[in-house]
């Protein structure tokens, strides 16, 4: 019986002749056929071959329906590999962010030592800055992605519902204006708002990832928050710093019982502070308890911050034990340019401050009950100009795991306190617009989030990636 019913199902594959290939336009890429068909391991066929598996597929569906058997091989090839749309703010330099990103979605990225090839598709691209981004203009071109003029068109690919799996927004660096109190004036949520339109419009959401912080103003930022769990998609985003190669390589434990942290590290603005911020919330809201939000935020510019790490001695001894574990001169800290500092305070009574130092890349030092010597974590080594693109290969790693999964890679509660820790930094100095460089302690009642962090570690391992530059797939 079973030899007749495979008799059947090789007449069945019979029965679906290739009889011409298909044309290539730029409406029809190899991209956008391999998401047709769902067949993530067609990535490197032609679409002639790719016609060929498909009529495999068929023919052991019918074999399936046959025998009642779902052979393994037709569960893995049947993974859809996801449609992303990425958006960003300006793609004109090889430093720039939306470089870093994109073209490791595209090409594929270096994780835990070795090169990890993409398990993703980029179908659109939206530029806010076009005219100057010619270096994302000639990535698109020689890649055959189609690059919308609006966002809602990026993310329908011209149509008029949601037709990606995914969105990515790069939207750091380019000519956007900087206002008083330091905010860059970036477009995220202007680009996540329209993405939010389209979700509404099509009733089905996509995971979502956001570079940096989600906004220069809170109240914007926990609209983007809000709209993610209303409308029930994954959001990730923030700095690449907390998943970058550490010294030690550790991950502290769930539930550690953390009293007081430090990060020290270049601040002199808010893109620099956001980073350090980031990196104090991965390892902070690993306390005993979880996270409980944050109670308020002060920032401290020029001479004065010194004046505060002394008189508030678990600062001095944390900064001090981070000066002894790099071997720095005493004073080295002190001596440095734009010194500032920005306290946290934690609804738990947990206490926080990210301290401005250079020579130590961006360093994590906890003091943590029951044991006699903080805890010091770095994040050393950062790539130069021609390894740059390294910079944020763990971003692209955790970028397409929620592609793939559906789940956020840490709770994107972190990432809302982080950018609202930031925007009351920058506010701080401020007050019926005068500036106090011992700016005031800004209450934050509605920075109350509770959530308990279970992720494993999210960094960098093994190998470092080689110093050369990036092949785009055209000469440069």
């Amino acid at each position: 019986m079973k030899k007749k019913q495979l008799e059947i199902a090789a007449r069945a594959a019979d029965s679906f002749p290739i009889t011409e290939t298909m044309e290539s336009n730029s409406l029809f890429t190899r991209r956008e056929m391999l998401g047709i068909t769902g067949l993530a391991g067609l990535a490197g066929l032609t679409a002639l071959t790719a016609l060929t598996a498909l009529t495999a597929l068929t023919a052991l569906t019918a074999l399936t329906a046959l025998t009642g058997i779902v052979p393994d091989a037709v569960a893995q090839t049947a993974q859809k590999r996801p449609r992303i749309a990425c958006l960003v703010s300006f793609w004109g330099l090889p430093t720039s962010h939306a470089d870093w990103i994109v073209n490791k979605l595209l090409d594929g990225y270096w994780w835990k030592g070795a090169h990890t090839p993409s398990r993703v598709d980029v179908v659109s691209v939206y530029i806010h800055q076009f005219d100057t981004s010619l270096l994302g203009q000639k990535v698109c071109k020689a890649k055959n992605i189609p690059i919308y003029k609006t966002v809602g068109e990026a993310v329908t690919l011209g149509g008029k519902e949601l037709a990606v799996d995914g969105v990515v927004i790069v939207a750091e660096h380019g000519n956007y204006p900087t206002d008083l109190k330091g905010h860059w004036l970036l477009p995220r949520w202007w680009i996540y708002q329209q993405v939010i339109r389209v979700f509404e419009q099509s009733k089905r959401s996509v995971p979502v990832f956001n570079d940096k912080h989600l906004s220069y103003n809170w109240d914007d930022a926990k609209w983007m928050f809000d709209k993610s769990r209303e409308l029930n998609f994954p959001l990730t985003g923030g700095s690449s710093i907390p998943t970058y190669f550490r010294k030690p390589e550790i991950e502290l434990a769930t539930d550690t019982p953390i009293k007081n942290s430090i990060v020290v590290g270049s601040s002199p603005d808010e893109g620099a502070i956001s980073h350090c911020v980031d990196v104090l919330q991965a390892f902070v809201d690993r306390r005993k308890g979880g996270e409980t939000g944050v109670k308020s935020v002060q920032s401290i510019r020029g001479p004065e911050t010194w004046k505060w790490v002394e008189g508030n001695p678990w600062a001095g001894n944390l900064l001090e034990a981070v000066r002894k574990n790099f071997d720095l001169k005493p004073g080295h800290f002190q001596e440095g340019r734009r010194p500032n500092v920005c306290i946290v305070e934690y609804n738990d009574g947990t206490k926080a401050a990210v301290i401005s130092g250079e020579g130590v890349g961006w360093t994590y030092a906890g003091e943590i009950a029951g044991q006699k010597d903080p805890t010091i974590v770095s994040m050393l080594g950062w790539p130069g100009p021609i390894s740059q693109y390294h910079a944020a290969n763990a971003h692209e790693h955790w970028i397409t795991e929620m592609m793939l999964t559906g789940k956020e890679p840490f709770n994107a509660e972190r990432l809302l306190l982080s950018t609202g820790i930031v925007n009351h930094y920058m506010e701080s100095n401020w007050e019926n617009g005068r500036y106090s460089a011992v700016g005031r302690r800004i209450e934050t009642p509605f920075m109350n989030m509770k959530y308990h962090s279970t992720h494993g570690p999210l960094f960098e391992t093994g190998q470092r990636p080689p110093n050369t530059p990036y092949i785009r797939g055209f000469e440069s």
